[in-house]
This record gives structure tokens, C-alpha cells and sequence, in this order.
């Protein structure tokens, strides 16, 4: 008995001889307490860093602290009490956000001799350690990524020959020359370089294949060297490799034959955002290990290959952002066979997909399903209620129509993303109607809901996304509804017809740090302006009846705020003075109410401010110096208010990123400042109806943006981020839209207005001649200098400005011709130079003179079409010319029009009379009918001349009826005559 239990305790002994990598964390509790040594080197590294949030509050030197095992992020050997891990990556305090610890860090850390296992991720540390990182000799984990270093990858990692895992993900800031050093670390398993720029390792393929124990390697978006195929690429590479990730690298489709290689051991291969052309290789099917293939965001066309349906293990398929344009039908049944069993993911958004959802209920196993972006039609089947283990179900941004009820929910317990926005369908549920799923997201924008506000959401208590804009509801909220506050990050209930009152909802504050944005726009809501939770990060009120001041706002917390828009409104009093607590406040829209007073000093705090629209108020004064403090400003609307004094110069020193500009409509005096020539990315200028005067300043040919094109944006829109601590959790993007005076009316652009190029001083007392240098603003659209009292002639080089289609310069006192460089202006569609004192003959092109006479109205002097004034001497050029030309052209077109006529008269005779001829059958069969035609006819007249004999004809109306029934049956009687002639 003792001999059967003698080889266990010599293992036992052993074990304890040679123990094993056994640690401690300070999680568990360490049995032994550290070595000073290392003690005293953590607390070193420990003072070189800057810890805002406390991670390593548990480390110290007071007595109930001595023990370093017992420290966060340390474990120690169970044996010997050495420091064997140090892990301090960043954790986060909700989604996305972190605590990172932020400084140098010390080489103190090279007294901790045993450490095999270090992770230092998501923090901020700088350059420093990479001095000293190659000495750390026992590592065997390795994970710096998330940092940010500005220096190479040191070749010295190359010593760390035990290193079996080394992750420097989205660390490196820096051009990496050369991965030579990879080929001494054979022991690797897991390498992620991905965010590095790898652009000039051309031999990358070469070096991945001298690590042959490579199982994980994660090169996403590392500007990879495209393969170039060889016999050799692939030779001696590794047989072990399970994850591949080679996302948004511009490869081609020549990095198929070096992946089949390894088609037996592949289990997660990720090649999206690369360049693959053509169709999906049927070679995938080798892959039989294969669980996890992403190809999203190539140019693939075709299908799905029949192959991809006989692969048993694949558990993931993502081909969104392709260019797949086969019925959707199709596709699916490729699937069929073994993968319809296995499948979990189905990606297929962003392509062509035509046709209908059908059979899907086959996909047993789908937990996720995206089909939007496609071209999809038909309803929506009840089958896909079978798909029990479904998810995630995205049909958004199609053309599905008909009717969605709670049949097609009926076993979707597990559904928890819900999209079906923008498509044709009706939502109709029964009212007792209560889904058995809890959904997380909810986006329904442009379904058909109402008229009713939707009870079932009562039922839904984990919504943090909820979107049911433009669906139809014309009812009140209920009360019931204000109690999904708590969980929701975003709540958009915009364009709809919702009606009634707000509550005040300022104590429902979110749990788990969401911050939560609301877009109530376009709807009815009135009353007062209520209150919002104190943690807002956006609201959107715009179009609504509410009324009252707006002084709630300053109840919202400032570093979180960073959208407010409550634009055409009913809401009057004075701006509050509690910007200075908006320090985060991306985009402010206040426009169209009826809000009065000055603008307040504290807008001097709203550093981070793009867009301030205060468009149609009631305010008064001079603009406030502390506005230039809003040097990200690049919107600013402060037009039709009641704001006087001078046009500061700040505007033009301080507010350099403005795009557009517009003060028009106040009661501004003085001169146009030299300094707004600074502003070189304005694209619209905007100072009409004030009373400035002045010359126009000589250096406008200084506005970069509308002297070349700087740019192919459309929208001038802003990116509103929400930053807490150092971290982004969610943001937005906002397009401007505003009113410009184009071509003698007022439009509204929002998604075209960064195309538009305009300067408007129209309304003004603006005096002296128009300077030359506004003739090289190559890229301008409309130019409006109406209503001054300009004098000066037409510059001569006003054709240069060959993009303007609109020009006014009428009621000034302009004098001598226009000019004749204006027919080169070949997209100008409006023009105004009426009320000046022009002279001389008008350009005599069709540029010009398609204009109508009442854009010359007002210049006695002007002579020549289109006004009626002709010029001395040219008399019979303003007719005879004419005249001529418009018979000449008539006789012409009436010469080739009878010698078409008569030619086409020739063929059809000809082509006609051939086919008689020689077709037997045809000859036969057309004489047939003419003998056929003249029996009904001559029955016909017998018949009316009977029915004559009998008439009595009476009445004047009834004799006029017998005359043209008697011409009517003579003509007949020619024709009969004629068609029995023809037949002889």
C-alpha cells in the first residue's frame, strides 16, 4: 500500500522544491508579506506618477499598509513573497470612460526582478519607460496598449526571450522601421501591433513566419505593404495561428493564397476595411476550423459562394459595407446546409440586397441579424419570430412596408437591440399586448406608431436608447412613460404631433452615470419651459410652443451640457447670465423666440462653442467683448435683432475659424473694419440692412475660402462630444442651417450651405467704388452690394468671377457702361443693376440680354436689348436683323420639312407596294379586307339614304345636322370609288 502511494509524495516534493508560478493579488490577500526591497521600489514608482482618482489609494507606508501583496494591481508568489505582477490598467467608471494614472514611470520597477506578468494599459504614461522596458527579463505578459509614446518600439523588447504575450496596441505615435527584433522572442503566442504605422516593414509576411509558436496576431489599421505573391510567402510559417486581424490595411485580394496556409488552424480571421475586389473565394471552405469571418468594408461583389454553406463551425459572417447586390433570397439559401445550423451573426448591411426576407426562420441559432442599408422590399415575415435566441435585430433604412404586430415578437424572449427605422411599415399591437422581451435599444424613426402614444413601452424598464421619431403620434405623453427616465441615455420623440405639457423633470436623474440627451423637436408641446436633469448632456426643444424665460437652463450641470438648441419657440425675458457654468457647450441655438436684453458678459466661458444662433430676438447693444473668447466659433448668426454700436475688430482677430457670419438686419454703425479680412475661412458674410458706411474695405481678396476651394464639405456642422474625465462616451453631429439672400429671395440651406459663397452689404450708406480686389474672389456665388450709395464705374474684371449666378448692384450710383467681360459670367441667373446712372449699349449677348427690362429699369442712358431704348445709329440692327434671321430660319426649317415629308411619303410607298408585290399572302389578305371595308360602307350610305327619304327636316339645327351627315357619306362615296378603282 505505501508502494502505491510512494510516487505521489515524491511529486508532492517536488511541486515544492521547483513551485509553481503561483500569485497573490491584493484582491485575495498575499500569505507572506513582500520584500522591502520591492516594497520601497513600487512606492518610488508610485510618487513619479500624477493618480487623480485614487487607484493607488491603497498603497503607502503606514503601518496597516506595510504589506505590498495586499496592494491593488499586485500579486505576489505564494512561496517566496516576491512581486511577480503588476497590473494597473485603467478601469473604467462606466462605458467608455476611464481613470487613468497619467506621468513617468520610474525605473524602479527594475528591482522587482521576478515580475512575469505586467499590464499598464489604458493609462497615460509617457516616453520614459521605454528606456529602460527591454531590462525586464522574466516578463512573460507584456500589455502597454492605450498609451500614447512618441518614440519607436525599442528593439531592446528583443531581450524579453520568455515573453510568451506582448500587446502594444494603439501605443505607438511613431514610424516603425524595422520588427527584426520579433525574430528572438520564439516563445511568442500573442502579438498586437495594431494602430502602429508599419508602412515601411515590407518584410512583415517574413518576420510573422520566424514565430512559430504564434497562435494571436492583431495588425488592424497598421498601413501594411500590400503582398506581393511568391512561392516562398508562406514557407516555415506557423501552423498555430487561430486569430488573425488584419482590418483596414488597403490589402488586396493578393492576401488570399498567404492566408490558405493556415486554413487548418484559423478560427478568427478579420480582413475588413481592406481592398478586396471581386467575389468571395470559394477557397474558404478549406478553413474548417473557421468560427469568426469579418470581410466588411471591401469592394465584394456577387454572393455568397454555395461553399459557405457547408462550413460547420462558422459561427460569425460580417459582409456589411460591400457592394453584394444579389436578392437577398439567393444569398440566404447559399447558406443553407450546415452553416444554417451554426450561424449566430449575420451581418449583411450597407450593400445592394434586393428582394424580400424570407426563410430566415432556418437560421436556428441566430442571435444577430443586420440586414439594413439595402434595398429590401415586402413585409417583414411573422416567421422571423422563431429565430427564439435573436438579439440584435437591425432592418433599418430599407423599403419594408405592411403591417409588424406582436405575432412577430412572439418567442423573441432574448431581444434586446430592436431597429426598424426609416422604412414604410405600421407598428400595430393589441392594447393588452406585452412583450416578453426587455429591450435595450429601441429605434423605430419613420414607423407608423400612432396615433396613440405606444403602451407597450410601459413594460420596457432597461431602455437606454430610445428613438421613435416621425411615427405619427398625435397624443399626450402619459405620466407613466416619464418613469424610463432613469435608465435612458438618449430619448428622441421629435417630429411628431405630441401635444400637451411637460412635468418638471429635474430629480430624475440617470443611474450608472448616463447622461442622458433629449430631442423633443417638432412637435406641440407648450407651456413653460420645464426642467431637465441637472446631468443633461444634449436637448433639442426647437419648433414647439413653449413659452416663459428660459432661466431653467442654468440648473443643467455646465461640464456636460454641450448641445442646447431651443430655436422657434414662443419664449421671451432676458438671456440668463449663467454661461459661465456651459463650459462644455458645443452648439447654442436660441433663435426665432422673442428673447430680449443684452448679450450676457458670461458668454466669455463658453470656450469649446462652434455655433451661437440668437437669429430673430429682441436683443439690443453692442456686442460684447467677452465673445471673443469663443475662438472656436464657427457659426455666428446674430441676425434681425436690435444690436447697434460699431462691427469690432475682435471679430476678425479673434474669430479666425468662422465660416459663416451674418449681423444683418441690427442697427450697426461705422465702418467695415479692416480686420474682418482676416476671417480666411468665412464663406458667408452677411452685413446687410444696417447703417454702416464707409468704403468696402480693399482686402476682401484675403477670404481664402472664397478666393479657392478649400474643401468639398457641403454642411458647415459640428462634432458635439460629450467628455467626462478625460474619456468620450457619446457625441453627435449637428448641421447649421440658416437664411440667405440669394438671387433677390431669401432661402434656407442646411445640408448645401458650405457650397455657398457670399458676400451681402446690401441696405447700407456704404460709400466710394467697388474696390478691384473683389474681382479676384474666384470661388464667389452671389455678391449683393444693393441699396448704398456706391459710386465708381463696373469693375472691368467682374468676368472673372466666372462661378457667380448672382449679382446685384441696383439702386447706387454706379455710372458708365457695363462691362463686357459680364458675358462671361456663364452660370449667372440673376441680375439687378436697375436705379444707377449706367450708360451705353448693353453687352449684346445672350447672357445679358435674356435678363429681363426691369433689371436695367432705372438707367435712362442704358440703350439696346432688353430695353426699349434703342442706341443711336442702330435702328435697323435692332430690326432688320431680326427679322431676317427669323424668316431665314423659318424658310429654311420649311424646306427640310417638306423634303422629309416627301421622302418619308416615298419609303412607306415604296416599302408598301414592294411587299404587295411579292408577298402572295399578303397581297391576298389585303384585298380580302378592301373588299370587306367597301361591303360595310356601301351599306352604310344605302341605309342613310333611306333614312334621309324619311326625314322631315324642319328645324335650322337639324338641317345643319343633315348637311354634315350628307358631306360626311359624299366623301365616303369619293373614297369607295376610289378604293374599287385601286382594287381594279
Amino acid at each position: 500500500m505505501h508502494k502505491n502511494y510512494a510516487p505521489l509524495i515524491v511529486l508532492v516534493l517536488l511541486l515544492h522544491i521547483n513551485p509553481l508560478p503561483e500569485f497573490t493579488t491584493g484582491v485575495t490577500g498575499a500569505k507572506f508579506r513582500c520584500i522591502e526591497r520591492e516594497r520601497q521600489a513600487l512606492l518610488q514608482f508610485k510618487e513619479s506618477l500624477t493618480d487623480d482618482y485614487g487607484v493607488l489609494s491603497s498603497w503607502g507606508s503606514e503601518e496597516e499598509k506595510r504589506d505590498c501583496c495586499k496592494w491593488r494591481g499586485v500579486g505576489c508568489d505564494n512561496i517566496t513573497g516576491h512581486v511577480t505582477l503588476l497590473d494597473l490598467h485603467s478601469l473604467p467608471v462606466y462605458e467608455h470612460q476611464y481613470m487613468p494614472l497619467v506621468g513617468k514611470v520610474s525605473d524602479s520597477l527594475l528591482e522587482l526582478q521576478y515580475l512575469n506578468y505586467l499590464d499598464l494599459s489604458l493609462n497615460n504614461f509617457d516616453d520614459s519607460m521605454m528606456n529602460f522596458i527591454g531590462s525586464l527579463t522574466s516578463l512573460r505578459y507584456l500589455n502597454l496598449s492605450n498609451n500614447l509614446f512618441t518614440v519607436p518600439i525599442p528593439c531592446q523588447l528583443g531581450n524579453l526571450s520568455r515573453l510568451q504575450s506582448l500587446d502594444l496596441s494603439y501605443s505607438i505615435d511613431a514610424s516603425v522601421e524595422n520588427l527584426d527584433w520579433l525574430s528572438q522572442l520564439s516563445s511568442l503566442e500573442s502579438l498586437d501591433l495594431s494602430g502602429s504605422n508599419l508602412s515601411k516593414v515590407n518584410d512583415w509576411q517574413k518576420v510573422i513566419r520566424n514565430l512559430p509558436r504564434l497562435k494571436e496576431l492583431g495588425l488592424n489599421q497598421c498601413s501594411l505593404p500590400d503582398i506581393i505573391p511568391s512561392p516562398l510567402s508562406f514557407v516555415n510559417s506557423s501552423k498555430f495561428l487561430v486569430v488573425l486581424h488584419l482590418s483596414n490595411n488597403n490589402l488586396s485580394s493578393s492576401i488570399y493564397p498567404w492566408l490558405y496556409n493556415s486554413s487548418n488552424s484559423l478560427v478568427d480571421l478579420d480582413l475588413s476595411g481592406n481592398q478586396l475586389k471581386g467575389s468571395i473565394p470559394d477557397a474558404f471552405r478549406n478553413m474548417s476550423a473557421l468560427t469568426n469571418l469579418v470581410l466588411s468594408g471591401n469592394q465584394l461583389e456577387g454572393g455568397i459562394p454555395r461553399s459557405l454553406g457547408e462550413m460547420c463551425s462558422l459561427h460569425v459572417l460580417d459582409l456589411c459595407y460591400n457592394n453584394i447586390s444579389e436578392e437577398l433570397s439567393g444569398l440566404l439559401q447559399n447558406l443553407y446546409g450546415r452553416t444554417e445550423s451554426s450561424l449566430e451573426v449575420l451581418r449583411l448591411c450597407q450593400n445592394q440586397l434586393t428582394g424580400s426576407l424570407s426563410d430566415i426562420a432556418r437560421f436556428s441559432s441566430l442571435r444577430e441579424l443586420d440586414i439594413s442599408y439595402n434595398r429590401l422590399n415586402g413585409c417583414i415575415p411573422e416567421s422571423i419570430g422563431f429565430l427564439s435566441n435573436l438579439e440584435h435585430f437591425d432592418a433599418s433604412f430599407n423599403s419594408f412596408q405592411g403591417v409588424v404586430s406582436g405575432e412577430h415578437f412572439s418567442n423573441l424572449s432574448k431581444l434586446q437591440n430592436l431597429d426598424l427605422s426609416s422604412n414604410s411599415l405600421v407598428l400595430r399591437f393589441k392594447s393588452d399586448w406585452g412583450p416578453t422581451f426587455q429591450l435595450n435599444t429601441i429605434r423605430l424613426s419613420s414607423c407608423n406608431l400612432g396615433p396613440c402614444f405606444p403602451k407597450w413601452l410601459r413594460t420596457q424598464r432597461n431602455v437606454h436608447f430610445l428613438d421613435i421619431s416621425g411615427a405619427n403620434i398625435s397624443d399626450k405623453i402619459p405620466n407613466w412613460f416619464w418613469n424610463l427616465l432613469p435608465t435612458l441615455s438618449f430619448l428622441n420623440l421629435s417630429h411628431n404631433s405630441m401635444t400637451g405639457t411637460l412635468p418638471d423633470l429635474s430629480s430624475a436623474n440617470a443611474v450608472d452615470g448616463t447622461f442622458p440627451g433629449f430631442d423633443l423637436s417638432f412637435n406641440r408641446f407648450g407651456g413653460l419651459l420645464p426642467a431637465f436633469p441637472s446631468m443633461t448632456s444634449s436637448l433639442i426643444l426647437s419648433n414647439n410652443l413653449f413659452s416663459g424665460p428660459i432661466s431653467h437652463i442654468c440648473n443643467i450641470a455646465g461640464e456636460i451640457l454641450s448641445f442646447l438648441d431651443l430655436s422657434n419657440n414662443l419664449l421671451f425675458g432676458q438671456l440668463p447670465n449663467c454661461f459661465m457654468n456651459l463650459t462644455r457647450l458645443v452648439v447654442l441655438n436660441l433663435a426665432n423666440n422673442s428673447l430680449s436684453g443684452k448679450i450676457p458678459s458670461s458668454v466669455r466661458s463658453l470656450f469649446s462653442l462652434q455655433t451661437l444662433s440668437l437669429h430673430n430676438n429682441k436683443l439690443y447693444g453692442e456686442l460684447p467683448v467677452s465673445l471673443k473668447n469663443c475662438s472656436m466659433l464657427k457659426f455666428l448668426d446674430l441676425g434681425e435683432n436690435r444690436l447697434s454700436g460699431e462691427i469690432p475688430a475682435w471679430i476678425g482677430e479673434s474669430l479666425s475659424s468662422l465660416m459663416f457670419l451674418s449681423l444683418q438686419s441690427n442697427e450697426f454703425i461705422g465702418s467695415i473694419p479692416q480686420h474682418i479680412c482676416q476671417l480666411r475661412n468665412v464663406r458667408i458674410l452677411d452685413l446687410s440692412l444696417n447703417n454702416i458706411t464707409g468704403a468696402i474695405p480693399e482686402c476682401l481678396n484675403n477670404l481664402t475660402a472664397m478666393v479657392r476651394r478649400g474643401g468639398s464639405e457641403t454642411v458647415i456642422g459640428n462634432l458635439y462630444l460629450i467628455n467626462i474625465l478625460g474619456s468620450v462616451l457619446s457625441g453627435g453631429y449637428y448641421i447649421n442651417k440658416a437664411w440667405v439672400g440669394l438671387k433677390g429671395r431669401d432661402y434656407e440651406f442646411e445640408r448645401n450651405l458650405g457650397l455657398l459663397r457670399v458676400i451681402d452689404f446690401s441696405g447700407n450708406n456704404l460709400s466710394g467704388e467697388i474696390p478691384g480686389e473683389i474681382t479676384g474672389l474666384l470661388e464667389l456665388v452671389a455678391l449683393n452690394l444693393s441699396g448704398n450709395n456706391l459710386t465708381g464705374v463696373i469693375p472691368q474684371k467682374i468676368g472673372q468671377l466666372e462661378l457667380l449666378e448672382s449679382l446685384d448692384l441696383s439702386r447706387n450710383q454706379f455710372y458708365g457702361a457695363i462691362p463686357p467681360t459680364m458675358a462671361d459670367l456663364n452660370f449667372l441667373s440673376y441680375l439687378d443693376v436697375s436705379y444707377n446712372n449706367l450708360s451705353g449699349k448693353i453687352p449684346s449677348c445672350t447672357q445679358i440680354q435674356s435678363f429681363d427690362a426691369s433689371a436695367f429699369t432705372g438707367n435712362p442712358a442704358l440703350c439696346g436689348l432688353p430695353v426699349t431704348r434703342k442706341c443711336p445709329g442702330d435702328v435697323d440692327a435692332l430690326q432688320s436683323p431680326v427679322q431676317d434671321n427669323k424668316k431665314t430660319v423659318n424658310d429654311e426649317f420649311s424646306m427640310w420639312f417638306y423634303i422629309g415629308m416627301g421622302n418619308g411619303f416615298f419609303v412607306f410607298f415604296c416599302g408598301l407596294s414592294g411587299a404587295l408585290l411579292l408577298k402572295h399572302s399578303w397581297r391576298h389578305g389585303y384585298f380580302q379586307f378592301l373588299d370587306k371595308l367597301l361591303d360595310f360602307l356601301y351599306l352604310i350610305l344605302r341605309a342613310h339614304k333611306s333614312k334621309q327619304k324619311r326625314l322631315h327636316l324642319n328645324s335650322f339645327s337639324t338641317r345643319i345636322l343633315a348637311a354634315q351627315e350628307s358631306w360626311f357619306f359624299a366623301c365616303g362615296e369619293v373614297f369607295i370609288t376610289v378604293c374599287l378603282w385601286s382594287v381594279d
